[in-house]
Protein backbone atom coordinates (compact mmCIF):
# COMPACT_ATOMS: atom_id res chain seq x y z
CA UNK A 1 0.00 0.00 0.00
CA UNK A 2 3.26 2.18 0.44
CA UNK A 3 2.92 3.07 -3.22
CA UNK A 4 -0.89 4.82 -3.05
CA UNK A 5 0.64 7.01 -0.85
CA UNK A 6 1.11 10.55 -2.53
CA UNK A 7 4.71 12.05 -1.88
CA UNK A 8 4.95 14.91 0.70
CA UNK A 9 5.76 17.67 -1.82
CA UNK A 10 2.20 16.12 -3.85
CA UNK A 11 -0.31 16.64 -1.23
CA UNK A 12 1.57 19.87 0.30
CA UNK A 13 -0.25 22.10 -2.31
CA UNK A 14 -3.31 20.75 -0.61
CA UNK A 15 -3.05 22.14 2.30
CA UNK A 16 -4.33 25.27 3.28
CA UNK A 17 -2.64 26.51 6.55
CA UNK A 18 -4.99 29.88 6.89
CA UNK A 19 -8.38 27.56 7.37
CA UNK A 20 -8.37 25.76 11.02
CA UNK A 21 -8.40 21.90 10.75
CA UNK A 22 -9.43 19.83 13.23
CA UNK A 23 -6.94 17.00 13.03
CA UNK A 24 -4.25 19.86 13.55
CA UNK A 25 -5.95 21.12 16.74
CA UNK A 26 -6.78 17.88 17.99
CA UNK A 27 -3.05 17.25 17.37
CA UNK A 28 -1.88 20.64 19.34
CA UNK A 29 -4.52 19.52 22.36
CA UNK A 30 -2.78 16.34 22.50
CA UNK A 31 1.00 18.20 22.88
CA UNK A 32 1.79 17.34 19.47
CA UNK A 33 3.58 19.89 16.81
CA UNK A 34 2.07 19.49 13.63
CA UNK A 35 -0.21 22.30 13.27
CA UNK A 36 -0.22 26.06 12.15
CA UNK A 37 -1.04 29.39 13.17
CA UNK A 38 -4.35 29.53 12.29
CA UNK A 39 -4.91 26.17 14.23
CA UNK A 40 -3.49 27.05 17.75
CA UNK A 41 -5.66 29.95 17.13
CA UNK A 42 -8.68 27.98 16.89
CA UNK A 43 -7.49 25.45 19.53
CA UNK A 44 -6.86 28.57 21.74
CA UNK A 45 -10.08 30.39 21.14
CA UNK A 46 -12.08 26.71 21.75
CA UNK A 47 -10.11 26.11 25.31
CA UNK A 48 -10.96 29.40 26.02
CA UNK A 49 -14.91 28.43 26.32
CA UNK A 50 -14.07 24.97 27.01
CA UNK A 51 -10.74 24.74 29.34
CA UNK A 52 -11.22 20.68 29.66
CA UNK A 53 -10.62 19.99 25.66
CA UNK A 54 -6.94 19.26 26.57
CA UNK A 55 -8.29 16.50 29.45
CA UNK A 56 -11.47 15.27 26.67
CA UNK A 57 -8.99 15.31 24.66
CA UNK A 58 -6.62 12.70 26.32
CA UNK A 59 -9.49 10.71 27.45
CA UNK A 60 -10.73 9.96 24.23
CA UNK A 61 -6.79 8.66 23.25
CA UNK A 62 -6.79 6.51 26.39
CA UNK A 63 -9.74 5.00 25.47
CA UNK A 64 -8.60 4.11 21.96
CA UNK A 65 -5.71 2.40 23.49
CA UNK A 66 -7.50 0.82 26.04
CA UNK A 67 -10.53 -0.80 23.91
CA UNK A 68 -7.65 -1.92 21.02
CA UNK A 69 -5.49 -3.77 23.80
CA UNK A 70 -9.17 -5.20 24.96
CA UNK A 71 -9.54 -6.28 21.48
CA UNK A 72 -6.16 -7.86 20.98
CA UNK A 73 -5.75 -9.38 24.64
CA UNK A 74 -8.66 -10.51 25.27
CA UNK A 75 -11.14 -11.03 22.25
CA UNK A 76 -7.90 -12.58 19.75
CA UNK A 77 -8.71 -9.71 17.60
CA UNK A 78 -5.53 -9.47 14.78
CA UNK A 79 -6.87 -7.13 12.21
CA UNK A 80 -7.89 -3.72 12.55
CA UNK A 81 -9.75 -1.33 10.48
CA UNK A 82 -9.15 2.22 11.99
CA UNK A 83 -11.16 4.68 10.05
CA UNK A 84 -10.82 8.56 9.76
CA UNK A 85 -7.63 7.76 12.04
CA UNK A 86 -5.94 11.41 11.94
CA UNK A 87 -2.48 12.51 12.52
CA UNK A 88 0.03 10.20 13.91
CA UNK A 89 0.31 10.42 18.27
CA UNK A 90 1.32 8.24 20.74
CA UNK A 91 0.05 4.66 20.83
CA UNK A 92 -1.08 4.52 17.45
CA UNK A 93 -3.26 1.39 16.52
CA UNK A 94 -0.75 -0.82 15.06
CA UNK A 95 1.35 0.38 17.72
CA UNK A 96 -0.57 -0.74 20.19
CA UNK A 97 -1.90 -3.81 18.89
CA UNK A 98 1.36 -5.13 17.84
CA UNK A 99 3.06 -4.37 21.26
CA UNK A 100 0.49 -7.08 22.31
CA UNK A 101 0.35 -9.69 18.80
CA UNK A 102 3.08 -8.33 16.35
CA UNK A 103 1.01 -10.00 13.59
CA UNK A 104 -1.25 -7.41 13.72
CA UNK A 105 -2.44 -6.20 10.60
CA UNK A 106 -3.65 -2.52 10.58
CA UNK A 107 -5.11 -0.23 7.99
CA UNK A 108 -5.83 3.83 8.46
CA UNK A 109 -8.57 5.19 6.50
CA UNK A 110 -8.31 8.73 6.04
CA UNK A 111 -9.10 10.87 3.15
CA UNK A 112 -7.21 14.31 4.41
CA UNK A 113 -3.93 15.97 2.43
CA UNK A 114 -2.23 16.47 6.09
CA UNK A 115 -3.01 12.93 6.99
CA UNK A 116 -1.37 11.62 3.70
CA UNK A 117 1.80 14.28 4.00
CA UNK A 118 2.31 11.96 7.50
CA UNK A 119 1.25 8.89 5.84
CA UNK A 120 4.48 7.21 6.12
CA UNK A 121 4.86 7.59 9.15
CA UNK A 122 2.06 5.67 10.13
CA UNK A 123 3.10 2.88 7.26
CA UNK A 124 5.48 1.31 9.83
CA UNK A 125 5.14 -2.38 10.70
CA UNK A 126 6.61 -5.38 12.77
CA UNK A 127 8.05 -7.69 10.42
CA UNK A 128 5.77 -10.19 11.68
CA UNK A 129 2.25 -7.98 10.42
CA UNK A 130 1.63 -5.37 8.03
CA UNK A 131 0.11 -1.88 8.40
CA UNK A 132 -1.14 0.05 5.40
CA UNK A 133 -2.93 3.22 4.09
CA UNK A 134 -6.21 3.64 2.29
CA UNK A 135 -6.88 7.26 1.01
CA UNK A 136 -10.30 7.16 1.09
CA UNK A 137 -13.61 9.00 2.39
CA UNK A 138 -15.59 7.37 4.91
CA UNK A 139 -18.05 8.38 3.07
CA UNK A 140 -17.89 5.77 0.95
CA UNK A 141 -17.45 2.99 2.61
CA UNK A 142 -17.58 -0.15 -0.82
CA UNK A 143 -14.18 1.45 -1.42
CA UNK A 144 -12.76 1.50 2.25
CA UNK A 145 -13.71 -2.48 2.03
CA UNK A 146 -12.88 -3.41 -1.12
CA UNK A 147 -9.13 -1.31 -0.51
CA UNK A 148 -8.54 -2.87 2.96
CA UNK A 149 -9.47 -6.04 0.99
CA UNK A 150 -5.80 -6.22 -0.18
CA UNK A 151 -4.13 -6.12 3.21
CA UNK A 152 -7.11 -7.52 5.55
CA UNK A 153 -9.03 -11.23 5.53
CA UNK A 154 -12.57 -9.73 5.50
CA UNK A 155 -13.74 -13.25 6.41
CA UNK A 156 -11.58 -13.37 9.67
CA UNK A 157 -12.85 -11.06 12.82
CA UNK A 158 -11.69 -7.21 12.41
CA UNK A 159 -12.14 -4.64 15.00
CA UNK A 160 -13.49 -2.17 13.20
CA UNK A 161 -12.40 1.68 14.90
CA UNK A 162 -14.02 5.03 14.99
CA UNK A 163 -12.16 7.37 17.64
CA UNK A 164 -13.71 10.87 17.33
CA UNK A 165 -14.44 10.89 13.50
CA UNK A 166 -18.45 10.13 13.09
CA UNK A 167 -19.00 13.45 14.21
CA UNK A 168 -18.12 14.56 11.24
CA UNK A 169 -20.76 12.88 9.28
CA UNK A 170 -23.85 16.08 10.46
CA UNK A 171 -26.66 13.67 9.26
CA UNK A 172 -26.87 10.81 12.19
CA UNK A 173 -29.03 8.35 9.68
CA UNK A 174 -26.02 8.72 7.18
CA UNK A 175 -23.36 8.29 10.41
CA UNK A 176 -25.53 5.15 10.92
CA UNK A 177 -25.38 3.72 7.64
CA UNK A 178 -21.54 3.99 7.79
CA UNK A 179 -21.11 1.66 10.55
CA UNK A 180 -23.91 -0.79 9.22
CA UNK A 181 -22.53 -0.88 5.86
CA UNK A 182 -18.83 -1.41 7.49
CA UNK A 183 -20.08 -3.76 9.92
CA UNK A 184 -22.00 -5.93 7.80
CA UNK A 185 -19.14 -6.53 5.75
CA UNK A 186 -17.20 -8.24 8.09
CA UNK A 187 -17.09 -11.80 9.58
CA UNK A 188 -18.66 -12.54 12.81
CA UNK A 189 -16.47 -12.12 15.74
CA UNK A 190 -15.78 -8.57 14.47
CA UNK A 191 -15.60 -5.99 16.73
CA UNK A 192 -16.49 -2.39 16.67
CA UNK A 193 -14.56 0.36 19.01
CA UNK A 194 -16.58 3.43 18.83
CA UNK A 195 -16.02 7.06 20.77
CA UNK A 196 -17.05 10.58 20.04
CA UNK A 197 -18.63 13.69 21.46
CA UNK A 198 -21.79 14.22 22.90
CA UNK A 199 -24.11 16.94 24.03
CA UNK A 200 -24.06 16.02 27.74
CA UNK A 201 -21.56 19.46 28.67
CA UNK A 202 -22.98 23.00 28.02
CA UNK A 203 -19.63 24.42 27.78
CA UNK A 204 -18.18 22.07 25.16
CA UNK A 205 -21.35 22.77 23.22
CA UNK A 206 -20.79 26.59 23.46
CA UNK A 207 -17.26 25.84 21.80
CA UNK A 208 -18.28 23.90 19.10
CA UNK A 209 -20.46 25.70 17.86
CA UNK A 210 -17.94 28.72 17.74
CA UNK A 211 -15.67 26.06 16.49
CA UNK A 212 -18.27 25.20 13.47
CA UNK A 213 -18.46 29.20 12.31
CA UNK A 214 -14.75 28.86 12.21
CA UNK A 215 -14.63 28.14 8.55
CA UNK A 216 -13.15 24.61 9.61
CA UNK A 217 -15.16 21.37 9.03
CA UNK A 218 -17.94 20.98 11.61
CA UNK A 219 -18.30 18.42 14.38
CA UNK A 220 -21.47 18.03 15.42
CA UNK A 221 -21.76 16.61 19.08
CA UNK A 222 -24.86 14.05 19.46
CA UNK A 223 -27.40 12.96 22.15
CA UNK A 224 -26.14 9.70 24.42
CA UNK A 225 -29.14 7.72 22.83
CA UNK A 226 -27.52 8.62 18.66
CA UNK A 227 -24.03 6.99 20.16
CA UNK A 228 -25.58 4.00 21.45
CA UNK A 229 -27.48 3.61 17.90
CA UNK A 230 -24.21 2.97 15.97
CA UNK A 231 -24.22 -0.28 18.13
CA UNK A 232 -27.61 -1.47 17.28
CA UNK A 233 -27.31 -5.17 16.58
CA UNK A 234 -24.15 -6.08 18.55
CA UNK A 235 -23.75 -7.57 21.65
CA UNK A 236 -21.97 -4.87 24.09
CA UNK A 237 -18.58 -5.55 25.71
CA UNK A 238 -18.74 -4.50 29.29
CA UNK A 239 -19.36 -2.11 30.54
CA UNK A 240 -21.77 -0.68 28.10
CA UNK A 241 -21.28 3.17 26.32
CA UNK A 242 -20.00 5.15 29.34
CA UNK A 243 -18.20 7.92 29.27
CA UNK A 244 -14.47 7.21 27.98
CA UNK A 245 -12.49 7.22 31.10
CA UNK A 246 -14.67 4.39 32.55
CA UNK A 247 -14.39 2.72 29.99
CA UNK A 248 -12.57 -0.25 31.68
CA UNK A 249 -10.13 2.72 32.85
CA UNK A 250 -6.39 1.43 34.22
CA UNK A 251 -6.74 4.37 36.84
CA UNK A 252 -9.43 5.91 39.20
CA UNK A 253 -11.52 8.46 36.60
CA UNK A 254 -10.65 12.14 37.95
CA UNK A 255 -14.40 13.22 37.60
CA UNK A 256 -13.83 16.21 36.26
CA UNK A 257 -16.87 16.23 33.63
CA UNK A 258 -14.48 17.81 30.82
CA UNK A 259 -13.23 14.42 30.31
CA UNK A 260 -17.09 12.97 30.33
CA UNK A 261 -18.32 14.66 27.03
CA UNK A 262 -17.24 11.93 24.90
CA UNK A 263 -18.52 7.95 25.56
CA UNK A 264 -17.22 5.45 23.74
CA UNK A 265 -18.32 1.69 24.10
CA UNK A 266 -16.93 -1.73 21.92
CA UNK A 267 -19.61 -4.03 20.47
CA UNK A 268 -19.07 -7.43 19.16
CA UNK A 269 -20.42 -9.19 15.82
CA UNK A 270 -22.89 -11.98 16.67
Amino acid sequence: MADDVPAEGEVSSRIDTSVPHSARIWNYWLGGKDYYDADRAAGDAYQEVFPGIELLARASRGFLARSIRYLTAEAGIRQFLDVGTGLPTANNTHQVAQRIAPESRVVYVDHDPLVLAHARALLTSTPEGATAYIDADLRDPDTVLAEAARTLDLDRPVGLIFSGTLGHIPDHHEARAIVRRLMDALASGSHLSLNDGTDTYEAANRAQASYNDSGAIPYVLRPVEQIAAFFDGLEMVEPGLVPCPYWRPEQEPSGDPAEEVNYGAVGRKP
